[in-house]
């Protein structure tokens, strides 16, 4: 978790590889305009190379076709709840049952996250999706054995231990 352009990709990447030799990379981006674009081809070359399997799940990540010993990359908890927020009229609840059943069939998810917002004259429907957002990661917080926060691109463990991990 951590700000836009913290290094929580990166890092959770590197993670990922260090945990499991069956890696997966659940994408949930559903890129609009030239930023969301950019933003694809920056994580697509990021990741070159690296042995991840990358499965384009917008939605129902918790239907992820993955084995029971595979490490899962979720790529990342915020645009999954935006998808179905703005495209499905879904809730933050429905995302946690989802990545809740996603943890269930794998051995290691590592979800990323953003937990900060900058400063905004954000509309009502922006403000309710941040407030979702931050409740969705308390939640994931609560069930996770690890929560690690990037901060000037370096990692913070919040929850656990790092020699676990790293």
């Amino acid at each position: 978790m951590g700000k836009n352009g913290s290094g929580k990709s990166a890092f959770a990447e590197k993670l990922a590889i260090r945990l499991r030799k069956k890696r997966y990379y659940i994408a949930t981006m559903l890129p609009y305009g030239e930023e969301g674009t950019s933003r694809v081809k920056k994580h697509k070359a990021q990741r070159a190379g690296m042995g991840f399997i990358t499965l384009e799940l917008p939605y129902a990540v918790g239907d992820a076709d993955i084995p029971r010993d595979a490490a899962v990359l979720l790529e990342d908890v915020s645009n999954l709840l935006s998808n179905a927020m703005f495209d499905r009229d879904a809730i933050g609840t429905q995302v946690l049952e989802d990545i809740t059943m996603l943890c269930r069939r794998a051995h290691c998810v590592i979800a990323v996250t953003v937990s900060e917002f900058d400063d905004g004259d954000y509309s009502e429907e922006t403000l309710e999706y941040i407030r979702a957002l931050k409740r969705l990661n308390r939640r994931l917080e609560n069930l996770a054995d690890a929560v690690i926060e990037m901060r000037d691109g370096m990692p913070v463990f919040r929850k656990g231990e790092p020699d676990e991990l790293i």
